[in-house]
């Protein structure tokens, strides 16, 4: 089977393949003989009935960055020609990103778009993670500060984050006994227009906050992130050490729990991350972890991503 396929994505020039996901499923696509489009959402255009992008072939290679690809004359292509399209640009997820899956959603299910960009706008990562409460920590949505500061008095330590971000940017540690949580709270209020997450600290994240990859709803494979010192973050993006670590039981019984309505959704790719016994994401825009994942000895997970791709192309 041969497929066209298009990779909506950040400009491939500033990404690090020894890292990327997107890159690792572009080297399988590639692998397969499917017929490789890069471009960016920038050049996406809707007029009448037509989706267009300005789209370049491509070639990847597995060398380090600025070896890693080679792009082809530029030319604007109807979307609705490819098979495929993998919506793979990072967050933020603001209202930029919302309007491209508006746009992409006149395409889906006849072009196969991945992860669904319906569900992906219904669904972000620190929204759909609240639909399971049982298996979170203690958790705030609000820009009320009276009520932030009434979690932080039953909570004592507190994770405070932008409810869009991505990498870790923007998540702060607050202490119980901390002055910084007004200026803090400022801070967000004149940078964010929406809602704030809070959540209780949980001390196990110095242990690790395991990135879980499922793929069709099931979980294939667990990568825990050590976070440095005098880090409260863990993302590999802000200096966490990787290492593969079996799943537990507990793990086990989350994946079971919140894959019915994966599967429900069609979201062939989600990263979710767990802390102790707690789920605190599950993030569906642009999962990442799959090359550290097969660097360490797990499978190789692009494989399992693309055999589902086709599963649905077949």
């Amino acid at each position: 089977m041969s497929l066209k396929v298009a990779v909506q994505m950040d400009h491939v020039a500033t990404i690090n393949p020894k890292g990327d996901s997107t890159f690792a499923m572009m080297l399988e696509a590639q692998a397969r003989g499917h017929e490789l489009l890069h471009y960016t959402p920038d050049s996406l255009a809707l007029r009448g009935h037509t989706v267009s992008a300005l789209c370049q072939p491509i070639t990847v290679v597995d060398q380090p960055k600025g070896e890693h690809f080679t792009l082809g004359e530029a030319r604007r292509v109807d979307l609705s020609t490819q098979d495929v399209i993998l919506m793979r640009q990072d967050p933020p997820f603001d209202m930029n990103y919302i309007t491209i899956t508006h746009i992409l959603e006149r395409l889906h299910p006849k072009t196969l778009v991945v992860n669904p960009p319906a569900a992906v706008r219904n669904a972000p990562e620190k929204i759909l993670v609240t639909d399971f409460p049982e298996l979170m920590p203690p958790t705030l949505v609000t820009r009320d500060r009276a009520e932030i500061h009434a979690f932080r008095k039953e909570h004592g330590n507190i994770i405070v984050k932008p409810l869009y971000g991505n990498g870790g940017a923007g998540v702060f540690f607050i202490q119980e006994g901390d002055h910084n949580l007004a200026s803090l709270l400022e801070l967000f209020e004149s940078n964010y227009r929406e809602p704030f997450m809070i959540q209780k600290y949980l001390p196990d994240v110095r242990k690790g906050d395991k990135r879980i990859i499922i793929i069709d709803g099931e979980p294939v494979a667990g990568l825990n992130r050590i976070p440095a010192d005098g880090e409260a973050r863990s993302n590999m993006h802000v200096g966490g050490r990787p290492e593969l670590s079996e799943l537990t039981a507990r793990e086990r019984e989350i994946c079971a729990a919140i894959g019915p309505a994966l599967k429900e959704r069609d979201m062939i790719f989600v990263g979710i991350d767990v802390i102790g016994d707690y789920l605190t994401e599950i993030n569906v825009t642009s999962p990442t972890g799959i090359r550290e994942i097969k660097r360490f000895g797990g499978p190789d997970i692009a494989v399992m991503i693309w055999n589902a791709i086709e599963k649905r192309r077949g």
